[in-house]
């Protein structure tokens, strides 16, 4: 057993051979992907069985979404130890203006922030937007 299919079985997740690339693509990447991302690198594959991909590897924690303000919905691959809950595990995500991808800047943890009585949090998302390291290398 491979350690991509270790990963999805800890899971939960049964690990097929479109699940298993689809996870190595995520891997070999450094940003968080849109579905069309992966549609595009996966043109052969039903659309469905793209989505219902991702959406059982976010329901399974092993990958998270995230909202950077574009309209798009990207997705990146969670970390060892991340459990993405609100409480516990959030960090800050970048969105170059540039080259347009967003990056997840796990190392930077957003504090927790304590909300007035009466108010529950169901999400948070904090990104910052500029150029990245990338784009300001030129």
């Amino acid at each position: 057993m491979t350690e991509i299919e270790r990963k999805l079985d800890s899971n939960g997740i049964r690990p097929t051979a479109m699940r298993i690339l689809i996870y190595k693509y995520m891997a070999e990447k450094n940003n968080a992907l849109a579905l069309t991302d992966v549609e595009q690198a996966f043109q052969k594959a039903e659309r469905t069985t793209l989505y219902r991909t991702i959406k059982t590897f976010e329901e399974k924690g092993i990958v998270h979404q995230i909202d950077d303000g574009t309209g798009v919905l990207k997705y990146a691959l969670c970390e060892p130890g991340c459990n993405c809950e609100i409480d516990r595990d959030l960090h800050l995500h970048f969105h170059c203006n540039s080259c347009d991808k967003t990056i997840c800047l796990t190392q930077h943890k957003i504090p927790h922030i304590n909300l007035p009585e009466g108010f529950m949090a169901e999400d948070a998302n904090l990104v910052v937007k500029g150029i990245c390291d990338s784009c300001s290398a030129y």
